[in-house]
């Protein structure tokens, strides 16, 4: 390959991409069990607080509380929202979370996939038109 060819190829693949930064994030939240990771996720995407959420099973988590080193079995949440929702998103998972203090993070998504970006903003409405719907699960 030259390296017009190469020029070439990244601006294909350039093209493919398509920036939506500050508009779409993912956000992390680690759970105890498969049975909350599921009732969270189904409640979030319910309450159109996130277009789709990931399941990842066996997370180890190394952390300190309250003093001690603490070494857990967890799954993670991989959240698709808009970031203007991440406020929403963190309510809710702190109102329906077991642990006292839960892990919420987002990072943004500078860019990706078009359709697939666009698509999360079909799901997920602008924060002005969903305060997210107070769907709650125990």
């Amino acid at each position: 390959m030259t390296l017009f060819s190469f020029r070439q190829f990244g601006l294909k693949a350039q093209k493919a991409m398509c920036s939506f930064s500050n508009i779409y994030s993912v956000a992390y939240v680690t759970v105890p069990s498969d049975e909350i990771a599921k009732k969270l996720a189904h409640g979030i995407v319910k309450s159109q607080l996130a277009a789709c959420v990931n399941i990842i099973p066996q997370v180890k988590s190394v952390y300190e509380w309250k003093g001690e080193v603490n070494e857990e079995n967890e799954l993670l949440l991989m959240i698709k929202t808009r970031t203007e929702t991440v406020g929403n998103l963190t309510k809710y998972v702190k109102e329906n979370h077991p642990y006292e203090l839960c892990e919420v993070i987002s990072l943004p998504i500078d860019n990706g996939n078009e359709e697939y970006l666009k698509w999360i903003g079909e799901i997920v409405p602008q924060s002005s038109k969903n305060p997210g719907k107070n769907i709650q699960i125990k």
